[in-house]
């Protein structure tokens, strides 16, 4: 990286961009330096690039590849990998301010957005023209489309429906020295060249900075949708329901996971009356219509019941059923305010979602540390998320060979490290467990290809891992 002053970067920044667009002040750059993944470190920016365009983008690239500074793209901070975290001396590129729906198309059934725009604002967008934008993270209210597509998020529908990647049709980027260019196709089919478009979903700012989205869209509102809850006295015997229903061949719209310590959260905090009734909380949906979704609602509930669910039925109340979803959306903040959350995100084959949440618990005793789960269980994406008391350093350590453990055991049952949240700074170490040496080097040579001058998010994902 060329080795010039960072006074030099500054003044080129300031000599095309306002003053109000560049901030400096630490006061100001603070909020922006690191995303919501608690244990992962951050440094301090040399400057904060609040864009409103491509072309800011353009010209800060462009300043920082002039002078070998580190640029790192970051959303709206709700990450919980550490992808978007500063590196001392870097400059942050906040998109947040980009937040324009360029286009919904229904006709073609695409919408094309800036990367500022929040998931929730699309896809309420999308329901005024008839249309639907699937993917759902549990941050749709916060999280922004450039962000999604940065981790390639997933969310409780993707189940059925996929992950950001089977969404996104085209983007723009800001790459190398602060070339602009445009990827993928607004056609329906299109096979022309190498995938660079999917590519860089879920490349997490390591390959150029993304400042526009052409997503596909599915025609017409989404149908309404059954819900089944089961109550469990045991995280296995809940994996054990959840394999039932992949063996039997339903894909439903959403089939979710909360166990007591979760519950109990959302209670002490929502006062919602949950963690009495079970000590897992299995909460399956369908939007199959007539009655092929009867037949899915009835299926469900079977393998619940089949399973050892110790109560199992069909809600009749859409309002509490909504409830228990929103429960599900509300259990990350309310064991954030238990303290310091060490956030998992493995997934492993269906059919090992049993073993995978045995192997968990086992690692909770192991290292005597406590871990509450939240799960996309239908795809096998597990959240453990290991809870530490404040300012207790044995307990920092424990909860970190717990997660170093509980990554272990996801790949030796065939799994992946991370199903949707990236691998950012916590989960470099096992990213390399994963994968093979051959396939990292194949890794950074598409790096050094795409970033020549190495300026984009360095350190992050195939980073060193010690």
């Amino acid at each position: 990286m060329v080795d010039n002053s960072d006074n030099g970067a500054l003044r080129a920044l300031r000599s095309t961009l306002p003053d109000e667009v560049v901030l400096t002040d630490p006061d100001s750059t603070g909020r922006f330096s690191h995303d919501e993944a608690e244990w992962a470190p951050y440094g301090k920016p040399l400057a904060v690039v609040r864009a409103r365009s491509t072309e800011d983008v353009v010209a800060a690239v462009e300043a920082c590849a002039e002078h070998g500074v580190p640029v790192v793209p970051r959303g709206a901070g709700t990450g919980l990998s550490g992808g978007a975290n500063a590196i001392d001396g870097c400059v942050l590129i906040s998109l947040e301010g980009m937040n324009e729906i360029l286009e919904i198309n229904p006709r073609e059934q695409l919408a094309v957005v800036q990367p500022g725009v929040v998931n929730d604002d699309l896809r309420a967008a999308c329901r005024e023209h008839g249309a639907w934008y699937p993917p759902d993270p549990a941050s749709s209210p916060w999280s922004t489309i450039g962000g999604n597509v940065s981790t390639n998020a997933g969310g409780v529908c993707c189940v059925k429906y996929g992950v950001t990647r089977d969404y996104v049709l085209g983007l723009e980027a800001v790459v190398g020295s602060g070339e602009v260019v445009r990827l993928g196709r607004r056609t329906a089919k299109g096979v022309a060249g190498y995938d660079l478009c999917g590519l860089f979903v879920g490349s997490e700012g390591t390959l150029g900075v993304v400042t526009e989205v052409t997503v596909k869209l599915l025609p017409g509102l989404r149908a309404p949708e059954r819900t089944v809850v089961g109550y469990f006295d045991s995280l296995v015997a809940a994996g054990e329901a959840v394999a039932a229903v992949a063996a039997a061949g339903v894909v439903p719209s959403a089939l979710e996971l909360l166990d007591q310590h979760c519950l109990r959260a959302v209670d002490e905090w929502k006062n919602m009356g949950l963690s009495a009734e079970a000590n897992v909380l299995l909460l399956g949906r369908s939007d199959a219509p007539g009655q092929a979704g009867e037949q899915e609602v009835d299926t469900l509930v079977r393998c619940f019941e089949e399973a050892g669910a110790t109560w199992s039925a069909r809600s009749t109340d859409q309002q509490e059923a909504d409830a228990l979803f929103s429960a599900r959306r509300l259990a990350y903040p309310a064991l954030e305010r238990l303290g310091p959350l060490l956030t998992e995100d493995v997934c492993v084959p269906r059919a090992l979602v049993p073993e995978m949440l045995a192997r968990i618990e086992a690692a909770a005793e192991r290292h005597d540390t406590q871990i509450a789960n939240i799960a996309h269980a239908g795809d096998g994406n597990l959240h453990p998320l290991i809870i530490t008391p404040p300012g207790d350093d044995e307990a920092r350590l424990r909860a970190q060979r717990a997660f170093d453990d509980i990554v272990a055991d996801a790949i030796d049952l065939g799994g992946t490290v991370t199903g949707e949240h990236g691998v950012g700074l916590l989960k470099r170490k096992g990213l390399h467990a994963e994968l093979s040496r051959k396939v990292i080097d194949m890794h950074h040579d598409i790096k050094n290809a795409l970033d020549p001058v190495g300026i984009f998010n360095p350190g992050k994902v195939f980073g060193d891992p010690s």
